[in-house]
């Protein structure tokens, strides 16, 4: 699959898709808004990918909405299907409560598609995994089903826990926006810091942050994206002031 980077806004256009799908090629995955990038796709930018997919009907189509209501974008989330039901045959939509409702413990996922698939789906898995245990299924549907105005407070602080900890990174020295999500990948003058400082590469970088500032980032490399790092803004906002503080003084050398 080709590189979706920066310059595109971490997003996947129609001629690189035209342009990977082989005769081998049996299904193609969508994560929007993305993890790690935090990238959302509009709706025009689903129905053109549709477009697509419509010329190849051997092809399957897995759309993971798990971040649906952590976002923050102008247009409203758009899943695949909403945008292009014609193609329901043969999409699985997945998605899950460990975000959305902060239940990651629980362990709890789950699909929607034509029954052929999801059966084999079931069949397959039923032979690899545990079944999720009963609490957990119980406390997924209450969350699903419960009054859903904690989902939209939860999502109101991300998003102020998100553009204050981006207003910080920009503002520090030598390392100057998602739409959604639980992280930030950041490129944006990564690979200055780097070369001022004589290392070798994103995980190097990382190193260096967790070392000097007690900040812990993740190396772009390893979400094929090198030259990034990638940094979690699902803590405390107490916790973003003193991350940004002490990268200041790392990256400045105080």
């Amino acid at each position: 699959m080709p590189y979706a980077g920066p310059e595109q806004g971490y997003k996947i256009t129609p001629a690189q898709l035209e342009a990977a799908i082989t005769a081998k090629t049996r299904v193609f995955m969508l994560n929007s808004p993305s993890n790690p990038t935090g990238a959302a796709y509009t709706r025009a930018e689903l129905e053109a990918i549709a477009a697509v997919l419509r010329k190849h009907p051997r092809v399957i189509i897995a759309t993971d909405d798990m971040y649906e209501h952590i976002y923050w974008a102008p247009e409203p989330f758009c899943s695949f299907l909403t945008a292009c039901p014609d193609l329901y045959d043969r999409t699985v939509t997945i998605n899950g409560v460990s975000k959305s409702y902060a239940m990651t413990g629980w362990r709890i996922g789950y699909c929607g598609g034509p029954v052929e698939i999801v059966t084999a789906m079931s069949t397959i898995q039923s032979q690899c995994t545990s079944n999720p245990v009963s609490i957990s299924q119980k406390a997924a549907t209450a969350a699903l089903t419960g009054e859903q105005a904690c989902v939209a407070e939860m999502n109101k602080h991300f998003k102020a826990r998100h553009d204050y900890f981006n207003a910080g990174l920009n503002a520090l020295p030598r390392l100057q926006s998602p739409a959604g999500g639980r992280h930030v990948l950041r490129r944006r003058d990564v690979g200055e810091a780097i070369r001022t400082r004589g290392l070798a590469d994103d995980n190097a970088f990382a190193e260096f942050l967790l070392e000097k500032a007690g900040v812990a980032g993740v190396p772009g490399s390893g979400f094929g994206a090198p030259g990034h790092i990638r940094f979690s803004f699902a803590v405390s906002m107490q916790t973003l002031e003193q991350a940004l503080a002490r990268m200041g003084k790392a990256l400045a050398g105080a």
